[in-house]
């Protein structure tokens, strides 16, 4: 028997083989232009990124100054839209007031002006300057020059035989207050005062002596006397009688000067010169003329009922002694007469000899 020799592959054509590996070939060759196109991107970005040197340069570094403006958001309009920038300085820490002040009286000015115009009450003035007021919130005058202390509290002068204790109890005040007070310059350690040195005395307070025009009554009117040429010598206890009720005594209805206050037991009613006063209620004329405690031409009403009506730095007297007058008749112009910086009517109310400030009775 003959032997046969294993069948080969079959042949195939060179067509059919291509065909079978083209996408073979095809992947190769998207695989190979996909890596070339991101190594060519690669090498582009690189490029454009500066060379970092690997040695820092021993250069003088040029230095800055820097000026920052902020904006005052308080100047800012929020209807018109537009930011305003200011300069401003407020990096400085705000100091608080430790000297006192030198303020020269202006024409209208009053104790109770004064001092709103520095946040401080009214008896502070006075305390401050009692050698040049002597407590007497009339004795102001234009061009006078006051201390004005920069805390409420009182002004002393040391005194020989002074000590800190006496001193600091007659202004209720504790010894501290006074020593650690930074513009009086007490050492703390040996807290030696020389006698006429000024003190400012922080929260201190005493008594202030009064200045009043006593109180007239219509059948004792004879006591007025001692006041002026305009007190009044009769008994007029026959006179009219008033209503208990009261009205402003000028048209303006509102302070100009002094205001109530422990120094100052009227109000200060805003009128010009020749503005026209008027009876409060009805009553009798009890003194009317000029005076010489510092109001300068003055009426005084009483009305009958316990009740006394005061008005004061008058320009013109329009009644006279013992004449009954009505309410809301004229009795006086307006002026600045006696001790006064500026023309105001001074109006007092009093009942039974005691002061009762005006604004519980003016409607």
């Amino acid at each position: 028997m003959k032997n046969s020799e294993p069948a080969g592959p079959p042949d195939i054509p060179w067509t059919q083989q291509l065909r079978r590996i083209a996408p073979l070939i095809l992947g190769c060759v998207g695989l190979f232009t996909a890596v070339w196109a991101v190594r060519l991107n690669l090498t582009s970005a690189l490029a454009s990124v500066p060379s970092i040197p690997t040695e820092t340069p021993d250069v003088a570094r040029p230095s800055y100054d820097i000026e920052i403006t902020l904006p005052d958001y308080q100047s800012i309009d929020p209807t018109d839209g537009i930011s305003r920038w200011v300069e401003i300085d407020t990096l400085s820490p705000h100091r608080s007031r430790v000297e006192v002040l030198r303020y020269t009286v202006q024409s209208g000015d009053s104790i109770f002006g004064i001092a709103r115009k520095f946040d401080l009450e009214p008896e502070t003035i006075l305390w401050g300057n009692y050698e040049v007021l002597n407590d007497d919130p009339h004795m102001i005058e234009v061009g006078q020059e006051l201390n004005i202390l920069p805390v409420n509290g009182t002004y002393y002068q040391w005194q020989v035989g002074d000590n800190l204790e006496s001193v600091a109890g007659f202004f209720d005040v504790e010894p501290e207050t006074i020593i650690e007070w930074p513009g009086n310059g007490i050492d703390f350690i040996d807290p030696v005062i020389e006698p006429g040195v000024w003190l400012i005395v922080p929260g201190g307070k005493r008594e202030l002596r009064r200045w009043l025009v006593p109180t007239i009554a219509r059948g004792q009117a004879g006591v007025g006397t001692a006041l002026g040429p305009g007190g009044c010598t009769g008994d007029y206890t026959g006179g009219i009688i008033g209503t208990g009720g009261f009205i402003w005594p000028t048209a303006n209805h509102y302070i100009s000067g002094n205001d109530y206050w422990s120094g100052h037991l009227a109000i200060d009613i805003a009128a010009g010169y020749g503005a026209a006063i008027w009876a409060a209620d009805s009553g009798v004329a009890v003194f009317a003329g000029w005076s010489t405690v510092g109001y300068g031409y003055m009426v005084m009403l009483d009305h009958g009922n316990g009740w006394q009506t005061l008005y004061a730095h008058l320009s013109q007297v329009n009644v006279g002694c013992g004449q009954n007058v009505t309410q809301g008749q004229l009795i006086a112009l307006g002026g600045s007469t006696g001790n006064s910086t500026g023309p105001h009517l001074h109006f007092e109310t009093r009942y039974e000899g005691g002061f009762v400030n005006p604004w519980y009775v003016l409607p």
